[in-house]
């Protein structure tokens, strides 16, 4: 069995290929995680240039600084996904913070609001993204197709204790999102401030 702190060997090898300037691990990384850094970019920003400019901004970090990752802290998956984060919160505040300074209305309080909502939502979305597929084919069974547990428990060929344990692991999960996004620029990784 290995160390519960080994990174796993894909991340060690990647992160290894990165620090010796091979672009051909660069396209694997981007091919791995795009989608996930473009989706967390957008639910934060709501703006699909600006998510685009933040993928955009990740991978040149990530290539510039592979060595900022530390396998220590968790996989890389979790490390791009609260780079991605916190590169796009520093963007929603300096351009709301400029909308504010521009248009004269709205408050500091108003706009730490906004971060925080965008903020529970990227976790959620991550969340969502990460959990196992038989806790994730539940929830969206229940909440997409507005199935109960007994018809959740049938379309999956499970017992419906099995259902009810799935809805209610993946409803735990999701409820770290909103404590997490409590605390303002939390990561969705790590659930600590960026």
């Amino acid at each position: 069995m290995a160390k519960k702190d080994a990174p796993p060997r894909w991340d060690r090898k990647m992160q290894q290929r990165l620090a010796r300037g091979e672009a051909a691990a660069l396209g694997e990384l981007y091919d791995r995680f795009a989608s996930l850094v473009h989706g967390l970019a957008h639910t934060v920003l709501g703006d699909e240039r600006a998510a685009d400019h933040i993928t955009r901004d990740v991978f040149a970090h990530v290539w510039e600084h592979p060595d900022s990752y530390d396998p220590k802290q968790g996989p890389l998956r979790t490390w791009v996904a609260t780079l991605t984060h916190r590169l796009a919160v520093q963007r929603l505040r300096a351009t709301e913070t400029a909308a504010l300074a521009q248009a004269g209305d709205g408050s500091r309080e108003e706009l730490e609001h906004k971060v925080r909502h965008a903020s529970v939502a990227a976790r959620a979305d991550y969340i969502v993204q990460s959990m196992p597929v038989p806790l994730r084919a539940a929830l969206e069974l229940a909440y997409f197709q507005r199935r109960d547990y007994r018809q959740t428990a049938a379309d999956l060929g499970v017992t419906e204790d099995e259902a009810r344990r799935r809805l209610r692991l993946g409803l735990q999960l999701l409820a770290t999102a909103h404590d997490a996004g409590a605390s303002p620029g939390a990561p969705p990784g790590y659930g600590g401030a960026a």
